[in-house]
């Protein structure tokens, strides 16, 4: 097994999952994708999780984001565990689940938790663009929870990047200055934005506002 790498297309697939059969490319449409495994359905923290993404519901609609989750769990033990999902969080799970039984996706993926003695999955993001290029993947153990604010930053940026000579600083969120490009030189950078509108504190580190 081998981690896809940023910028490879991410590995297609045909899967069972609790709102039916999906082929992944066919499914995600030219939309951006999250798709995020957790080790097992009845556990703690997955239950949070899983619970977390469907109360954003409306946050990756507004990027064009669709949701995914995979476990090795079947479909029938997806689909009662989301009553405890639902219930938990006071949120709908309207995303579909994988039933990875046969761990197609999580070995794709390299999803399978290594030198842990079982067959569970780690909790992996991958973040995968309209291109169907793998643009961010995440790796957590099973003890440590995701923050999916972060998730979200992240995909933040990833669009906003796309749109120009752009990066993020350190902690950057929507609506803060960004870096302009490397590639970019400050005189360049203040005809195209504005000579008020490009600070720069170092000759290699000059911000400006984001494009709305």
């Amino acid at each position: 097994m081998a981690t896809p790498r940023l910028g490879e297309i991410a590995p297609d697939f045909e899967a069972t999952t609790t709102e039916g059969p999906i082929r992944f490319h066919d499914w995600k449409d030219a939309s951006w994708a999250v798709l995020f495994s957790h080790p097992a359905d009845f556990t703690p923290v997955c239950t949070t999780e899983l619970g977390r993404v469907a109360a954003l519901e409306d946050e990756w609609a507004k990027r064009d984001v669709k949701v995914l989750a995979v476990s090795v769990d079947p479909i029938e033990q997806h689909e009662e565990w989301k009553g405890d999902i639902e219930e938990v969080s006071g949120a709908t799970v309207g995303y579909p689940i994988i039933a990875d039984d046969s761990r197609q996706v999580s070995e794709l993926y390299d999803m399978i938790h290594p030198g842990e003695g079982d067959t569970s999955g780690v909790r992996s993001v991958f973040v995968i663009d309209p291109a169907n290029k793998v643009r961010l993947s995440l790796t957590y153990p099973k003890s440590v929870g995701r923050n999916f604010d972060e998730i979200l930053r992240a995909v933040d940026a990833l669009q906003l990047t796309d749109r120009g000579p752009f990066s993020t600083p350190a902690d950057w969120r929507e609506g803060q200055k960004v870096i302009v490009a490397p590639t970019v030189s400050t005189a360049d950078a203040r005809e195209r934005f504005g000579a008020d509108a490009v600070e720069e504190v170092k000759p290699y580190l000059r911000f400006t506002s984001a494009p709305a």
